[in-house]
């Protein structure tokens, strides 16, 4: 390749992500804004999008964040286009502890490491000692791809594919995925305007280990979904010197937790693969100061991975473990009441929990007080909720309800909290199997590199919004019981059945994301993948129309 192309080179390539991996754009932080302008920037010196400089946009988000679209056409009236999709927020750096200020710096931290080496894990060591690993936050996780995706889209302007290329690049997808969430209605309205078929999503988040010390390579034909389960306890106030005359709502909590935590009848396996058992990711209770009473309110949010399983089957097995929990909270109170009892000689009480999802909460209160103060308690909470996330909202959204419903308590509410991840696979789509299968041998044949093929990306990726697997009425249960829904949280549901592509996910081998020791792999990502990728773009969009019909 001559000495015009940008981002061809394996020290092109270098450099590119150097540049990207030097803005700290932490998911929410000002440099998240700055690099979105950067890489448009970037893209807008190619001298196609010089001389067609409308097709390379940034899109607001709705929140200040922007994200990026780049499309490369081929020619009036050809209609292929594949989407390549990246993000391009990073999760924070105070793991790196001493070598925080060096983060962000791609050449200067793999020298420090290299420095101080004696210091550093056994299998870090390992791997400096090779000398093609590059250290940093966002080296793998994913600028590597995004750094990849646009040498891609400088292909494609250069008309190396028979088709059309529309890179995508969004910001928040560490955190709620605003940014593909917005993409999803401007990829409708790309395709409308510029009579575009697309024919798969390609992403490339780079690959993820399934176990510690997991050497493999993989290639995805899905991403794991996910949902954000809560419950919501109330249990019954009172002085601690008087404990038997209440119930203790981070006793009630504490309990839920016990019996979720990995739990492994929440995991589900589909063809070999597993889902992580669900685990606890906030568990706290709601008084605002110290006092002698007991906590009468207290929540907890669990992280849950779904492939395949419904989501109302998902809602009423959480509902049975609620049930259940209720019951051996009952049985727990009364036995350690009856002791107590005849310590001093009194007559012991029991309690009794009832257990609700949200939207027998909500309806129990619009039947109590009136859908229209309801809606006005809902509307003050939106508009005080300042800085809070959407956990912290939708934990406030839901006690400020329960706190109309008193008589209900003891109670355990189950509810569902942002964001949500639909589960996406490919894993019957005769494209995207044919393409896998075509790109593992290429792998093999040219690099010696078995690629094992896995149906679901285990980290959760943007690939979860680029269709909905099932009928839009599918996910109601947790539309129902979701208190943020349409106030502040939402999914663009028919766009999302509207756009329903395929996808896939190739990307760079690296290790250690989202901790002080993240690294990239740059054989990998900067010579194998150079190859790999444009192989892969080429299938997906000259053997689309072969394949879907034959």
């Amino acid at each position: 390749m001559g000495n015009a192309w940008k981002w061809q080179t394996k020290e092109q390539l270098i450099e590119l992500l150097g540049k990207l991996v030097s803005y700290p754009s932490v998911t929410g932080s000002i440099a998240e804004i700055e690099l979105a302008r950067f890489v448009a920037g970037e893209i807008a010196t190619l001298p196609y999008f010089q001389a067609n400089p409308g097709l390379v946009q940034l899109h607001p988000t709705g929140d200040g964040r922007f994200f990026v679209t780049a499309l490369a056409k081929k020619a009036e009236g050809v209609q292929p286009a594949v989407v390549l999709v990246s993000h391009f927020d990073v999760v924070d750096v105070q793991d790196f502890g001493e070598w925080k200020p060096l983060a962000f710096d791609l050449t200067a931290l793999t020298d420090e490491y290299l420095r101080h080496r004696d210091e550093l894990p056994q299998h870090v060591q390992q791997d400096l000692a090779k000398g093609q690993w590059l250290f940093g936050r966002g080296s793998m996780d994913m600028k590597a791809g995004l750094a990849l995706q646009m040498s891609m889209l400088e292909r494609a302007c250069a008309g190396e594919f028979d088709g059309n290329v529309l890179l995508l690049t969004v910001p928040d997808e560490e955190v709620n995925s605003l940014g593909m969430r917005a993409a999803v209605p401007v990829l409708l309205q790309l395709a409308e305007q510029h009579d575009l078929d697309y024919r798969a999503c390609l992403n490339s988040e780079p690959v993820f280990s399934t176990y510690p010390g997991d050497e493999n390579t993989y290639i995805y034909s899905g991403s794991l979904g996910k949902v954000l389960p809560g419950f919501y306890c109330y249990g019954k106030e009172t002085h601690v010197g008087e404990p038997f005359s209440g119930l203790n709502a981070n006793a009630m909590v504490s309990r839920l937790t016990c019996e979720l935590e990995l739990n492994t009848d929440f995991c589900e396996v589909v063809e070999g693969e597993v889902t992580p058992p669900p685990t606890s990711l906030l568990q706290k209770d709601l008084k605002k100061e110290y006092s002698v009473q007991i906590p009468d309110r207290a929540v907890a949010l669990y992280n849950m991975f779904v492939m395949e399983k419904p989501i109302d089957e998902v809602t009423k097995q959480l509902r049975q473990l609620a049930e259940r929990t209720a019951d051996k909270i009952e049985r727990e109170y009364a036995e350690r009441a009856a002791i107590f009892a005849s310590l001093n000689q009194s007559q012991p009480i029991s309690m009794k929990v009832k257990v609700l999802q949200y939207e027998e909460l909500l309806a129990y209160l619009i039947g109590k007080v009136g859908r229209e103060q309801v809606e006005s308690i809902q509307e003050q909470v939106m508009a005080g909720r300042g800085e809070l996330d959407d956990r912290e909202v939708t934990i406030r959204l839901i006690d400020e309800l329960g706190l109309l419903c008193k008589e209900l308590a003891p109670m355990i509410v189950l509810f569902y909290a942002p964001p949500y991840y639909p589960p996406v696979s490919s894993r019957n789509d005769p494209l995207i199997q044919h393409v896998i299968g075509e790109v593992s041998a290429r792998a093999a044949a040219s690099h010696q590199l078995e690629l094992k093929h896995q149906h679901y990306f285990p980290g959760l990726s943007d690939l979860s919004y680029t269709g909905l697997p099932e009928a839009a009425q599918a996910i109601q249960p947790l539309v129902d019981n979701m208190p943020l829904w349409e106030k502040g949280y939402a999914l663009p549901i028919k766009e999302l059945v509207a756009l329903n592509m395929p996808v896939m996910n190739l990307g760079p081998f690296g290790k250690d994301a989202h901790k002080w020791t993240e690294r990239l792999d740059v054989h990998s990502a900067f010579e194998v993948l150079t190859d790999l990728l444009p192989f892969a773009i080429e299938q997906l969009l000259q053997k689309g129309s072969d394949v879907k019909t034959g």
